[in-house]
């Protein structure tokens, strides 16, 4: 195998590990942003730890976060708005990605 090719393998490899690392991040957040909008519904830990799967879930839907952002917006209503709910999801990126690349260091 070539530098060439070596250096190539390298890259590949972080951009794959880059990608999963902000994969879990945003899935981490939508489940801290899915706890946030169930304690504002007034959600028992159970019901809130079940909602936060479906806003998970909700982020498959299409590329980008317009669709969490839809899901919680209808389901909280007058509770917060769309601008809130997308300033609580970029307060919370930054606190799930610390949270995972911690997890990683820990490994």
């Amino acid at each position: 195998m070539t530098t060439f090719d070596s250096r190539e393998n390298a890259f590949e490899n972080k951009y794959a590990h880059d990608e999963e690392m902000q994969f879990r991040a945003v899935a981490r957040r939508n489940k801290m942003v899915g706890l946030w909008a169930a304690e504002l519904m007034g959600k028992t830990t159970e019901a809130a730890a079940e909602y936060a799967k479906t806003v998970i879930k909700a982020d498959f839907e299409e590329a980008g976060h317009e669709d969490v952002v839809r899901k919680l917006a209808a389901d909280l209503g007058d509770l917060a708005t769309p601008d809130v709910i997308r300033a609580k999801m970029d307060e919370l990126l930054p606190v799930a990605q610390d949270q995972i690349m911690n997890e990683t260091d820990n490994s």
